[in-house]
């Protein structure tokens, strides 16, 4: 049986080409738009009704536009050195370089505040490079370390988030949440809504629960029922618009979709013989290779961090107290995703629950906050009894990818998972 996409797949990825290409349009009728890194609390802008473009988001579609190796030699023509992590650095590249046809839909204007959280060392000056060439504000949030690191934060971070992540780093993470508003009613001339704040948190809780319910359906359904190259633009495209009416509309026609492929007994792979996990941002220059395996070996890739994510690093119930869940939600994002102990752990659980037979681990030697914790995630997989890949390469850089290299590891991998079973 031939695999079918999801027919919202496609809406998804209409709706974000067409929010995009409307937003010069708003621009130029008096509106104006934040440029901010993944890991910030986009919620502010979209409470106050300042569209929002997310930087690893456009990096992700540069590449799949096939213009990263123009943009990044750019870079190095513009003095930027190759060791910069290219999916926080591509997006602010291309728009210092500004060649409207070398960018997707012509590209982004100006915008009028610039967000990120020094997660990297790099952060901040490139951030304030495109903030002086924009004319436009800065706002730089802080990333103080843990004092304490907790393995099953996953679980503690929806209630116990206090304790969780320290009283002290909540606090200043919540301060800067107040000058960042701040700027955005500076900006807009709109006065920030805490009534209006609090129903809109309200909302994303509810969008993340129903990503929940359709991430479990995944991991207990007997095949795989939807590839996770339409896993990740169901998921990250709203999270993008998280609590907006389409987008919660969107989370539920995904679960609802999932629901009928797997009531109808409908597979990726009819005869499903290996489980994969992708550990890493998305390949995006080459999304077909998660695809390579399925025919020949009966393997399929059945998870991504995006879909689970988006329950385990976005509820937090707030007890009333909004700005503060939202501190919680923010003040560890990244480290949860890529950091020893956080996400190592995090994922040996989520291979247990989707039944995972071979993880393949992308190293992105270039990015270190993305990179650092691979070698724990593959011991303690590999403890846990999951074989493990490595493939050496970066998200969005595509110079150095050798795509036949790499499904000849993954190919290794699957064969050893077949002669242990």
């Amino acid at each position: 049986m031939t695999y079918e996409p999801l027919a919202i797949s496609a809406e998804a990825m209409g709706y974000q080409r067409d929010w995009t290409r409307s937003l010069r349009s708003r621009i130029e009728n008096g509106a104006k738009f934040a440029f901010v890194n993944a890991d910030t609390p986009h919620e502010i802008f979209h409470t106050m009704d300042m569209p929002v473009v997310v930087n690893q988001w456009w990096s992700s579609v540069i590449a799949a536009k096939q213009l990263s190796t123009y943009t990044l030699d750019r870079g190095a023509a513009m003095g930027f050195h190759d060791s910069l992590a290219k999916y926080s650095a591509m997006g602010v590249i291309s728009a210092l370089d500004g060649d409207p046809d070398k960018q997707p839909w012509g590209g982004l204007p100006d915008p009028a505040i610039l967000c990120a959280r020094q997660s990297s060392d790099d952060q901040q000056r490139l951030f304030q490079m495109y903030a002086d060439k924009a004319g436009a504000r800065l706002a730089l949030l802080h990333s103080p370390a843990a004092a304490e690191n907790l393995n099953d934060w996953w679980v503690r971070a929806r209630d116990d988030w206090e304790a969780l992540y320290g009283t002290a780093r909540l606090d200043l993470m919540q301060a800067q949440i107040t000058d960042l508003i701040a700027d955005v009613e500076e900006i807009t001339g709109r006065r920030f809504d805490h009534e209006g704040f609090g129903a809109y948190m309200e909302q994303i809780e509810k969008q993340e629960l129903i990503f929940e319910e359709a991430s479990r359906m995944i991991a207990a359904a007997e095949r795989m029922p939807v590839r996770i190259g339409e896993q990740i633009p169901n998921v990250m495209i709203p999270q993008w618009h998280r609590g907006s009416d389409w987008a919660v509309g969107h989370a539920e026609r995904f679960r609802d979709a999932v629901g009928e492929r797997i009531t109808a007994g409908r597979a990726v792979v009819e005869d499903e013989r290996v489980r994969m996990m992708w550990i890493g941002a998305g390949l995006w220059f080459d999304t077909k290779f998660y695809t390579a395996f399925e025919e020949e070996f009966g393997a399929v890739f059945a998870w991504s961090m995006y879909l689970p994510f988006a329950a385990n690093g976005y509820v937090r119930r707030s007890k009333g107290d909004y700005l503060r869940a939202l501190a919680a939600r923010v003040v560890t994002m990244n480290e949860q995703l890529h950091q020893a102990p956080w996400a190592n752990a995090w994922l040996v659980k989520q291979a247990r629950d989707y039944r995972i037979d071979l993880a393949v681990v992308l190293v992105p030697e270039a990015d270190r906050p993305s990179g650092y914790a691979t070698n724990f995630i593959t011991e303690d997989l590999r403890e846990a009894g999951v074989e493990v890949v490595e493939i050496h390469a970066d998200m969005v850089d595509a110079r150095k990818w050798n795509g036949a290299r790499a499904k000849a590891d993954v190919i290794d991998g699957i064969r050893r998972v077949r002669g242990a079973t």
